[in-house]
């Protein structure tokens, strides 16, 4: 095989993040490296091997059959390489080094938040980010550890840690209710108020299930209102309108009442919730140490939020 003149590990990364990214800008700003020393680098890489592993178009970037064989080996490679260097920071000797967390806000401030401050009190040589919002993040591209993940979980090359599951529930405040009538079916939602937590401008769209044959159903409707899921539990207790809710952020106004539920037959089945990192051979000790701590707090915490404290609810 020729010399390479470049380094070979830099270049499979490059690689590797044109296949994933799919294009060489959106690669170079990932790796914030100009777009030509990329496409120079995946060239180069091209004339070691004797082959060409990319198809480039102005559209879209396809890999050739020596290609897809490649990233493959290449992907193995670049894994390799980081658990090296971490095995020799002491990684997998130690619980040490950096560790990024993501988490959904509201629940990642009011539950993961007191966990992540009380382990770092008891590993001193670990350190941490909590990365909180709502958007869902690619752990891979992001360069996230570990993620708290409410829902079911398609990707299937991740390894789940189940903790629990939330109920997806309907609510509404008392006056609102009084002044409506109480909804007897979904359906009735249609023509009510109702409080959207997704995007601007988007038709609102909540599950339920049939109490008698288990057939899941949408209802869609207008939101009203549609803002964070901390305003609509807010604008819901003073009686904007109805709002669909994971039990967690309704806890505290099901408990003083200033929110009851509504269509509890209707409710689709719990969502599960899931520590959730990717697949590799040896988990380097920081995380190990931070799933094991967590996952039985994570546990305890939706457990009780299940069985209490008791919500005030809705009457015919």
């Amino acid at each position: 095989m020729k010399g390479l003149g470049m380094d070979r590990l830099e270049a499979m990364e490059m690689l590797v993040a044109t296949v994933d990214e799919g294009s060489l800008s959106a690669a170079a700003r990932k790796l914030r490296v100009p777009v030509p020393t990329l496409s120079r680098k995946v060239a180069e890489l091209e004339e070691v091997l004797g082959t060409r592993l990319l198809i480039r178009t102005t559209r879209k970037i396809t890999l050739t059959d020596a290609g897809i064989s490649y990233v493959a080996t290449a992907r193995r490679i670049i894994e390799l390489a980081d658990d090296a260097q971490r095995e020799a920071a002491g990684e997998f000797i130690t619980p040490r080094g950096d560790l990024i967390i993501t988490a959904p806000f509201m629940f990642g401030r009011k539950y993961l938040l007191p966990i992540v401050t009380e382990f770092l009190g008891l590993f001193p040589e670990i350190n941490m980010s909590l990365v909180m919002g709502d958007r869902y993040v690619n752990l891979m591209d992001d360069h996230i550890d570990m993620a708290l993940r409410m829902g079911q979980l398609p990707d299937s090359t991740m390894i789940a840690t189940r903790v629990g599951a939330l109920r997806r529930l309907t609510c509404a405040s008392p006056q609102l209710i009084a002044g409506h009538g109480m909804p007897r079916h979904p359906s009735d939602l249609a023509t009510l108020p109702c409080i959207g937590t997704g995007q601007p401008g988007q038709s609102t769209s909540w599950e339920f299930r049939e109490p008698e044959t288990g057939k899941l159903f949408d209802i869609r409707m207008k939101a009203r209102l549609v803002t964070s899921t901390e305003g609509a539990v807010d604008a819901a207790a003073s009686g904007t309108g109805f709002v669909r809710l994971l039990h967690y952020q309704a806890l505290e106004a099901l408990a003083d009442g200033r929110l009851q539920m509504v269509l509890e037959d209707f409710e689709p089945e719990p969502m599960p919730v899931n520590l959730v990192h990717v697949a590799r051979g040896q988990m380097p000790l920081k995380m190990r140490r931070f799933l094991d701590f967590s996952t039985p707090i994570l546990r305890q915490a939706l457990t009780r939020i299940s069985q209490g404290p008791q919500p005030v609810r809705g009457t015919s």
